[in-house]
């Protein structure tokens, strides 16, 4: 039977980074598809479109009736996770084959994009920010992963090209987070600091998208464009894998056991790199990334069922899930 106050709790405190729940799932449902793992990954896929749908009605609800906190919210490093999580779902939703609920998909997280990021950024700090910074970059890729692959299926050169511009913006977007990340939290975060690694993850789908969109109908790359692009995805690919190794060394050294709301921005960044790793291979024709990519998928799979249990856990004992009890703060920089 379900605990209608339980409900009602979650809706009154859910917090904008509940979002990386849902990209979390999302590309979990991604590598599955990758992976082959077909009627798992429809099962994740229902799960993530469900949790997607409750938090629209959460946005919609406290933009209709709560402006005050819906403005302090948007300017919160969370909110850009509304962008991430409708983009990761609607790249599933169009490699389904269900073009049309991809394209709404795409047109919402265009109209959410600029709003949420222009609010986010100009509330930035100049330093010691948390791995939820890297937000501005991962919504952006991930419009331009999704961009990317209706153009291929839709053979749609302006859209690609679109796409192409979002991609160049999002590694700018990057750099700047780049600056301003505290790189103390890497040993001490509680969970985001992950998307340092998986925002370079999403900017390398975005690369190998962009590079399959490419055909003779389109010819969107000339030669040299084409082996720019290459070069730079596996670029990508790499400085992912290495900041991937730097993550995992600090998680071992520093190990943070307590369940946090953030830690599903880690299952994010793993669920993605196993994607990119899958879809480059495939787009760059670099088999052997193949394998460690199918590997990691299952380990995302571990990492969100760890985060799962750790969130019902939660939910069970009345605590909020995040290490300081108050949404929006870590112990040591803003979120």
């Amino acid at each position: 039977m379900i605990d209608v106050s339980a409900v009602s709790a979650w809706w009154t405190k859910c917090p904008p980074a509940t979002g990386a729940a849902v990209m979390a799932t999302g590309i979990v449902s991604v590598g599955l598809h990758l992976a082959g793992a077909e009627t798992l990954s429809l099962i994740v896929l229902v799960l993530a479109c469900v949790t997607w749908v409750a938090l629209a009605a959460v946005f919609v609800v406290r933009l209709a009736g709560h402006r005050r906190r819906w403005a302090a919210e948007a300017r919160s490093l969370g909110a850009l996770t509304a962008v991430a999580a409708t983009t990761v779902l609607g790249t599933q939703l169009s490699v389904l084959g269900r073009q049309t609920l991809a394209e709404a998909l795409l047109a919402l997280a265009a109209l959410l994009w600029p709003v949420l990021l222009v609010l986010v950024v100009r509330h930035w700090e100049a330093s010691r920010m948390p791995g939820a910074v890297f937000l501005c970059c991962v919504a952006t890729q991930g419009l331009s992963v999704l961009a990317a692959t209706l153009a291929a299926v839709q053979t749609t050169a302006w859209l690609a090209r679109a796409a192409l511009a979002l991609f160049w913006l999002g590694l700018v977007l990057y750099g700047l987070a780049l600056t301003r990340f505290d790189h103390r939290q890497v040993v001490e975060g509680a969970g985001d600091h992950w998307i340092a690694g998986g925002a370079l993850a999403i900017s390398a789908l975005a690369g190998a998208k962009l590079l399959s969109a490419d055909s003779a109908r389109l010819y969107l790359w000339n030669d040299d464009g084409h082996g720019v692009l290459r070069t730079l995805t596996l670029a990508l690919v790499t400085l992912d894998l290495a900041w991937c190794v730097v993550l995992v060394v600090a998680e071992v050294t520093h190990p943070r056991p307590r369940y946090d709301l953030r830690r599903w921005a880690t299952v994010f960044p793993l669920g993605m790199t196993a994607a990119a790793m899958l879809s480059v291979a495939d787009a760059l024709g670099v088999d052997w990334l193949k394998g460690p990519g199918r590997v990691l998928v299952w380990v995302s799979v571990a990492a969100w069922l760890a985060a799962a249990a750790g969130a019902v856990l939660s939910a069970r004992t009345g605590t909020d899930g995040e290490g300081t009890g108050t949404p929006g703060v870590t112990s040591r920089a803003r979120r």
